[in-house]
């Protein structure tokens, strides 16, 4: 029973993470100012070039309509990693569907093209129910909880080596630790694994 409930889980992860934070920290660096350092500082300085405070930076499609929105209170550039650091990061997207995922951390780092993005301390991604025929939900809201998460967007995976929570719906399944891999469709989850599958409502 815990291995079908987790079947059907698996089947809805992959968007938790990739589009949001794919889209979010792509505008973020390509809307961030362009550092002035020369080439050889770039190469040797391990302090930021430049900051930002109380941020919001939004994406909108052709039609006007928000796809994205990435906050924090301060974002730092380091030019010798080229990576971006965000405190109290807070992304949202919104698919052509109109559902709405959050995710939200103590601290984010995301390097220049946003092909990996960690999220440090509090880590929470959430994907909303999309609503169906009379109001049902066609998905339940999804849950995805730790202390560390790590997101390859490219190949489509995600990782954590800390403590996760997962939840489904009323359903929840926890790890010490955890690897995901959408493009081969499977999921490891380490250490002490465990599931709480609720009945369903009676209709």
């Amino acid at each position: 029973m815990i291995r079908q409930g987790w079947d059907q889980f698996s089947l809805y992860l992959p968007v938790l993470l990739m589009g949001l934070l794919a889209l979010g920290t792509w505008w973020l660096v390509r809307n961030a100012p362009a550092p002035q350092l020369q080439a050889v500082e770039r190469g040797t300085s391990n302090q930021p070039d430049y900051f930002m405070k109380s941020f919001s930076v939004k994406s909108f499609d052709a039609n006007g309509r928000l796809q994205s929105e990435v906050q924090g209170e301060v974002a730092r550039h380091f030019p010798n990693t080229d990576t971006l650091e965000i405190e109290k990061a807070r992304m949202r997207s919104v698919s052509p569907e109109g559902q709405l995922t959050l995710a939200t951390a103590d601290r984010a780092l995301t390097n220049a093209d946003a092909s990996e993005v960690q999220l440090f301390g509090n880590a929470v991604v959430t994907r909303e129910p999309l609503p169906g025929k009379a109001g049902a939900p066609k998905q339940p809201r999804i849950e995805f909880r730790s202390e560390f998460l790590h997101a390859y967007t490219k190949t489509e995976r995600v990782r954590s080596d800390k403590p996760v929570i997962l939840i489904r719906g009323n359903d929840q399944f926890t790890a010490d630790a955890m690897d995901y891999d959408h493009l081969d469709q499977v999921m490891q989850l380490r250490g002490r694994v465990r599931g709480i599958l609720q009945p369903g409502v009676a209709r």
